[in-house]
């Protein structure tokens, strides 16, 4: 049996009546056609099922119809799926607007070496780039140098001006310290690391504020923030650190979802009941959240819709060719589940909180 012909841009617009070069206008979504004209040309490429090629589309409006997405080897992971879910967000998003996502990891200090560079950067094959979380800085200069539309999901640089999508952190860790007050706890505890990641910062330093605020003394003695990372052994072991010292919680706020559960998983084996002796707050609302025992009360993050913001703002770069710096600050909420409050039952459905109407 013959192979059916693909149809080709001569075909659609032989069957359009049009030239060319309107076709193009018209698939390229560049220039001025008139909004009869496009309707004729989509409703022949309907007809004809065609669809064209990436090279052919790149020869037309030179670009590759390719996002770059750069993340650090140490954030793809299965425990912490963070920053899978933000690329998902992205790749969703893409689709609306007929590109590619390009995902690539790199180390945590950039080098040009090309067994470890991205190779989508080296071949000049994509037409801007996002990158998740904290990377070296000098990578930011390479992107930068090559003139290459740049955006940052969930970090920033405070000497640079590049646009930026953010997780509203101050909101989120003011809203889980408060409901750990409202609960009847006064010592709270807090543990986390790599405080120069800007979302690590702001939590913590929203925790401070938030006790601050309400009359609570800092005890030094409850806070570990030296762990140099916040997966989930940098949980278990700052935890540990913690009570080591002499600290005496009754409830811990953790820098993220992945401590949290490790701090969890220290005070089971060391006999300590969660919540009735320590309570525990997370922060991501990971999928490991919601499946371990207890569920864990956490600030959720949309981490999708990040995603999927900073491809819009990618896309209306590349049509505006705007140079404006955007800043998105994405807004969080608190889910409360067992792990804070013992009154919870385990067949609940989450209970999703502002700070407004937090239980006292």
């Amino acid at each position: 049996m013959p192979v059916k012909k693909r149809p080709t841009i001569k075909d659609v617009a032989r069957l359009a009546g049009l030239s060319l070069s309107t076709v193009s206008l018209v698939i390229n979504e560049r220039g001025y056609v008139s909004e009869e004209t496009r309707k004729k040309v989509l409703q022949v490429v309907q007809k004809l099922s065609y669809h064209p090629t990436r090279s052919a589309r790149g020869l037309a409006s030179k670009t590759s119809g390719n996002i770059g997405f750069i993340l650090s080897e140490d954030h793809f992971s299965q425990a912490e799926p963070f920053y899978t879910r933000i690329f998902l967000g992205t790749e969703f998003e893409a689709r609306n607007h007929n590109y590619y996502v390009l995902l690539t990891t790199v180390g945590k200090h950039f080098t040009r070496r090309n067994s470890e560079f991205p190779r989508f950067l080296l071949e000049r094959n994509v037409d801007g780039v996002i990158i998740a979380g904290k990377v070296d800085e000098r990578l930011v200069d390479y992107i930068d140098s090559l003139g290459l539309p740049l955006v940052l999901v969930d970090y920033e640089l405070p000497r640079r001006r590049v646009s930026s999508v953010l997780i509203d952190n101050r909101k989120g860790g003011h809203e889980a310290t408060l409901h750990l007050l409202q609960a009847g706890h006064k010592d709270i505890g807090f543990i986390g690391g790599d405080l120069e990641h800007p979302s690590i910062a702001e939590r913590f330093s929203a925790y401070k504020e938030t006790l601050t605020e309400n009359g609570i003394t800092i005890n030094d003695n409850l806070v570990v923030v030296d762990e140099k990372d916040t997966q989930l052994h940098n949980g278990y072991a700052a935890i540990k650190k913690l009570l080591a010292k002499g600290g005496k919680p009754s409830a811990i706020f953790a820098a993220n979802d992945a401590m949290a559960i490790g701090c969890m998983r220290y005070l089971r084996q060391a006999g300590i009941k969660i919540p009735e002796d320590i309570a525990v707050v997370g922060f991501d609302d990971i999928d490991m959240s919601s499946h371990v025992e207890p569920r864990l009360t956490t600030v959720r993050v949309f981490k999708e819709e990040m995603g999927k913001l900073a491809v819009q703002r990618l896309v209306e770069v590349f049509k505006t060719k705007s140079k404006t710096v955007v800043t998105t600050l994405v807004p969080v909420e608190l889910t409360v589940r067992e792990s804070s409050r013992a009154s919870v039952p385990s067949t609940s459905e989450d209970l999703v909180l502002s700070a407004g109407d937090l239980p006292i």
